[in-house]
């Protein structure tokens, strides 16, 4: 069974098995406001199939996701209104998948930046392979990390590693990912989908109520120390960063050097 609106990502559902795999792979898989419209529309696809236990969210080709569309930073500036709907947009994709149903597996492997690192912290398991590689670029770009991803990060990893990260944007590994907290699982690039696979396999066999009010008592407690609803008005420091001139200055200071590599 597929969700065959969706044309971004690829939805499928399998009996208790799910999977939405992110599919611009000549892209590497950017979060475009429509990717993360979309997103939200495949968990609301999946909230509405309970025999669905298990959901795998990956991304096709040679990355998970390069994270959301530089160039919409640097592009001419829409009115108010619409642009503050666009930079709310990935934050509604991260609550949604968080509040699915069903448990989130992240399939990480390549690049797993900036946005696309707030949608494996939306999900409930990660399983990376040994050669992924992550990064937090925002403020590079001249903008703050949005879309409730302190938060999550902090929910993970803790405060003090959170700003180091998002503060520097330096690269890290799934080693360090791991001994960090993030990452569940860090195994070779050839061992990733069997890996992934066992885990949905032991996973299935347990009742949907009790996987269920396990992640949902999780997340009640998480949610009591850090909050992710509070983002609400992360897109007010995106839309403020857009009109920042400084800000935009690091912003295509940051795309001028990508595009040099």
């Amino acid at each position: 069974m597929e969700l065959h609106e969706a044309t971004t990502v690829e939805v499928v559902a399998d009996g208790p098995r799910g999977a939405i795999t992110l599919n611009r792979p000549d892209k590497l898989n950017p979060l475009s406001t429509q990717t993360l419209q979309e997103l939200v529309t495949a968990a609301r696809w999946f909230d509405a199939r309970p025999e669905v236990k298990v959901v795998v969210i990956a991304g096709n080709g040679r990355a998970f996701s390069a994270g959301a569309d530089l160039a919409a930073f640097v592009g001419p500036a829409a009115d108010a209104a619409a642009l503050r709907e666009a930079a709310d947009a990935g934050r509604r994709m991260a609550d949604a998948i968080e509040a699915m149903r069903a448990v989130t597996i992240a399939r990480l492997h390549g690049h797993c930046v900036g946005g696309g690192l707030v949608l494996a912290a939306a999900c409930d398991l990660r399983v990376a392979a040994d050669t992924t590689r992550f990064a937090i670029p925002e403020v590079d770009l001249g903008i703050p990390l949005a879309w409730g991803g302190i938060p999550r990060l902090v929910r993970e990893i803790g405060p003090a590693l959170t700003k180091e990260l998002v503060m520097t944007c330096r690269p890290f590994g799934a080693e360090e990912a791991r001994a960090a907290g993030f990452i569940n699982r860090v195994v070779a690039a050839a061992d990733l989908d069997d890996t992934v696979e066992r885990l949905v396999a032991q996973l299935i066999t347990k009742s949907a109520l009790t996987l269920s009010v396990t992640k949902r008592h999780t997340n009640a407690v998480t949610d009591g120390m850090v909050a992710p609803a509070r983002s609400w008005s992360d897109a007010d420091g995106l839309v403020t960063a857009v009109h920042d001139p400084e800000s935009r200055d690091a912003a295509t200071a940051y795309l001028q050097r990508v595009r040099r590599r």
